[in-house]
């Protein structure tokens, strides 16, 4: 009976995600390119991505990490640098003689690349920060991200990372769709694409999570000491899942830097680490399901929901008070507060995707207990 319901509850969950995907395609034929709605999507499934690679490392290893924007950013700037066109290459780095990388690599394949250095990145970051807990921990991390972003604006670099001038000319979602002779657009394919590479990365880490190696990081952040005398390596856990987080992360980046279609590194700031730590204490600390939720909201409330209220608006000869630039993180920060006040645990707690279908189940069974 138990292995029917996890079965009954896994392929609902299995079909709402399939449905998903569905409805993404097709509103992505049918509504107007410029929606605001695909703007939400892209950003909404590469901050998801995100913001499942920290919640692999706070919710589920128990580590404090605040390097996220760093690892973004080694991504992002990987996957440019390995993309750019030759032929463009002079006029990105026209400062630079057309740069030191006089090659262009296919995108999969530079998104794999972009993961891998952040990951490399991360092992070298690793050997000395881990041995750090708690707040000393997070206060490192940050620090290095903050150490990153001023490295990849060094002139010195200038031949690499372009300085401080923008990386641009790379390809973006947009080049995704799919045009006919003409170069007219026959299928879009810049919203489904993020959406298939943020849900191919989060399967992964939720099959990760839920192997022999995901119960043992689970282990280690529950109780250190049991799960080494249990015969855990502590410090190669540890490590293991911070790179493999920074991996995603850096793939986020890369993903971050296709949204963009333009990367500065300036733009990398301890403010985007924060924005995703938020986006996983919203949806839940150890929820995959509540990062995804929540990264959508977000997004949507902070680019699509509440732009109106930083406009002026009138009724009739009546002007709405209150109402002008900037207003608009006022009251946003004001429904952060009332969702973490009321839901202290975030939207899902700790509960997954699967575990909604089975939920009237499990309440008869506490009734008749």
């Amino acid at each position: 009976m138990r292995t029917k319901k996890i079965n009954s509850s896994t392929l609902w969950s299995a079909l709402v995600i399939a449905l998903v995907y569905v409805g993404v395609f097709i509103a992505e034929q049918s509504l107007p390119s410029t929606s605001m709605l695909f703007t939400v999507l892209k950003k909404g499934a590469t901050y998801a991505l995100v913001a499942v690679s920290m919640n692999l490392l706070n919710g589920f290893t128990g580590l404090f990490s605040l390097g996220q924007a760093g690892f973004m950013l080694i991504g992002a700037y990987t996957y440019a640098i390995l993309t750019i066109p030759v032929a463009d290459r002079m006029n990105v780095y026209q400062y630079y003689a057309g740069g030191l990388v006089q090659f262009a690599m296919p995108v999969i394949p530079a998104l794999i690349v972009a993961g891998l250095v952040a990951a490399v990145f991360a092992f070298l970051i690793g050997l000395p920060v881990l041995r750090l807990k708690s707040d000393y921990l997070a206060i490192a991390t940050l620090g290095f991200a903050e150490i990153i972003r001023a490295i990849f604006q060094w002139n010195k670099l200038g031949a690499l990372t372009n300085g401080s001038n923008i990386l641009r000319e790379f390809p973006t979602f947009n080049d995704f769709n799919i045009v006919n002779a003409e170069g007219e657009v026959v299928v879009y394919l810049s919203t489904t694409i993020p959406f298939l590479i943020a849900g191919v990365c989060i399967a992964i880490i939720v099959l990760l999570i839920n192997s022999t190696y995901g119960r043992s990081l689970r282990a280690v952040k529950d109780d250190e000491v049991a799960a080494e005398a249990m015969g855990i390596n502590l410090a190669h856990h540890k490590q293991l899942s911070f790179c493999v987080s920074s991996f995603f992360a850096g793939i986020g980046g890369a993903m971050l830097a296709m949204y963009q279609s333009t990367i500065q590194a300036k733009a990398f700031t301890s403010a985007m680490t924060y924005e995703i730590l938020l986006i996983v204490v919203i949806g839940g600390i150890g929820s995959i399901t509540g990062s995804c939720l929540a990264s959508f909201l977000f997004v949507a409330c902070s680019e699509w929901w509440l732009r109106f209220l930083d406009q002026k608006q009138m009724i009739g000869d009546f002007e709405v008070p209150l109402l002008r630039n900037g207003f608009r993180l006022v009251v946003f920060s004001i429904i952060i507060m009332i969702v973490v006040l009321f839901f202290r645990q975030g939207i899902m707690g700790t509960k997954e995707l699967p575990d909604l279908f089975g939920r009237k189940k499990n309440l008869k069974r506490e009734v008749k207990a």
